[in-house]
């Protein structure tokens, strides 16, 4: 456990000592604070509930592009500065680094997500919305953040560089998000099938509208578990390859 701790503390250290990280806070405070005056207050009146869910609607794609983005560097950057042979000889297990490289990741998105937190806080204060509905949100926006970081971390793991990384975890992000319109176009049982698989319309709705999914949550739970066993097992056949 101190060595999954000590990986996170580094990679939450490397976003926080380089411009990249503070490129990407900065970008996403920015986009969603253009988002909650543009697009969710817009210039009509609306009710409370629905500039909330509004503004969770577009949280979700700074959630999943800045999951991708903080994620395509955890392992790739190591391989292309050479100190992943580091890690990997090191007394600790390949799940002991993808779990520390995640939990950084993810920690470091967290802490972005968190510092909007104000822009909620201001619909509850001059609004009808509940802290339990904003709660029930952001919940959602983690949920999201953890299964998109987990896709990211297995796509920097099978990655020679971290463009290559990027690619295609926005590529495997994209194809989930998408699904959702090929279930609409499918019959049954595929339709089920392509509607559970879709990361957004099915499973974050319910958090929109200040509600806890718990299929929802096992459903993310489900898939940042498995993209972490494949980023596991990459990086122990690297190993011995």
């Amino acid at each position: 456990m101190n060595a999954v701790l000590h990986i996170a503390r580094r990679e939450l250290g490397s976003y926080l000592n380089s411009w990249w990280g503070w490129v990407i806070l900065a970008l996403i405070l920015l986009f969603d604070g253009l988002a909650f005056n543009v697009y969710a207050v817009g210039f009509s009146p609306k009710y409370s509930a629905d500039v909330l869910e509004s503004f969770l609607e577009a949280s979700t794609v700074t959630v999943m592009i800045g999951g991708v983005l903080l994620s395509m560097p955890t392992l790739a950057r190591e391989r292309a500065a050479g100190t992943l042979a580091l890690l990997q000889t090191a007394p600790i297990s390949e799940a002991q680094v993808i779990a520390g490289k995640y939990i950084g990741a993810l920690g470091f998105l967290t802490l972005i997500k968190s510092l909007t937190l104000y822009m909620p806080a201001l619909i509850e204060i001059n609004g009808k919305v509940s802290w339990s509905q904003i709660g029930a949100g952001y919940l959602g926006l983690f949920a999201l953040g953890a299964a998109v970081v987990a896709i990211g971390t297995f796509a920097s793991a099978v990655s020679r560089n971290q463009v290559l990384s990027a690619v295609l975890g926005g590529s495997v992000v994209g194809v989930m998000i998408l699904s959702w319109l090929v279930s609409r176009n499918s019959d049954p049982p595929l339709k089920a099938i392509f509607a559970y698989m879709a990361l957004f319309d099915t499973h974050f709705q319910p958090f929109m509208r200040g509600r806890i999914n718990t299929e929802s949550l096992v459903y993310y739970a489900s898939v940042s578990f498995a993209f972490l066993l494949l980023a596991t097992r990459s990086l122990k056949a690297r190993r011995w390859a």
